[in-house]
């Protein structure tokens, strides 16, 4: 994915190459690593994030999908230090808008995440021969349907509400669950502004008319304030 500003204003002018741990991913997500095992995880949008790298290196199945995977690692880096310069940058320009969470401050944040890039780049090379890092993006994933035990997706979806309309975020939720055999559980559910998507509730009625139910689960305050739920799809498997 290409290159995002966080100002002070919570304006983002694209979508960030910007990649978080596994330990992350299990706080906003709300899981446990032993639910993982024996499952098939799809991280969608995954970014640099380590979350496949680390879910691998402890056994579980787990596969990424993002549109800039095919780069090379050297391109992937290129986008790596870009992004992370200007994110963390403006993060240091809002820190009255952060509560840090599980992190001391922003220089703790700013190196759990470039952690994450560093392992994921580590890996990059090798997984994406081995078929875990796919190149792809919503609102079609290059996947069967079913494919998946557990969908996931992070910071991109209603992060980026104002780049996208609601057809899209409607026909990106119901992607998720079409290649999904279990549930999709999609963070956070609010813009870079904090506030709640506001066409939430229409999401989810529309979504339950293709059969997809859904529910919100509240999750430990995040980095940014307002990221403390979390939305879980349900496809109805006939």
């Amino acid at each position: 994915m290409s290159s995002s500003i966080l100002s002070p204003e919570f304006k983002l002018t694209s979508v960030a190459f910007f990649g978080r741990t596994l330990e992350e991913y299990l706080g906003f997500f709300a899981l446990k690593p032993p639910t993982l095992r024996g499952r098939r995880i799809l991280d969608v949008a995954a970014g640099p994030s380590s979350f496949t790298a680390e879910a691998r290196s402890r056994g579980i199945e787990a596969t990424a999908v993002d549109p800039l995977y095919g780069l090379s690692a050297e391109a992937l880096s290129i986008y790596v230090d870009a992004d992370y310069r200007r994110v963390v940058g403006e993060m240091r320009r809002s820190v009255s808008l952060l509560h840090f969470g599980g992190f001391a401050d922003i220089d703790a944040a700013e190196a759990s995440r470039r952690s994450a890039a560093t392992r994921f780049l580590a890996d990059y090379e090798a997984g994406f021969a081995q078929g875990r890092y796919v190149g792809g993006a919503l609102p079609r994933l290059p996947f069967a349907n079913r494919s998946f035990d557990l969908v996931l997706s992070a910071h991109f979806l209603f992060t980026y509400c104002r780049h996208f309309d609601f057809s899209f975020h409607l026909e990106g939720c119901a992607e998720l669950a079409r290649v999904s055999a279990g549930e999709v559980r999609i963070h956070p559910l609010c813009g870079p502004d904090t506030r709640p998507y506001p066409e939430l509730t229409r999401l989810r009625s529309d979504l339950e008319t293709r059969g997809i139910r859904s529910d919100i689960v509240m999750v430990p305050p995040q980095l940014f304030g307002g990221n403390n739920a979390t939305l879980i799809l349900n496809p109805n498997i006939s």
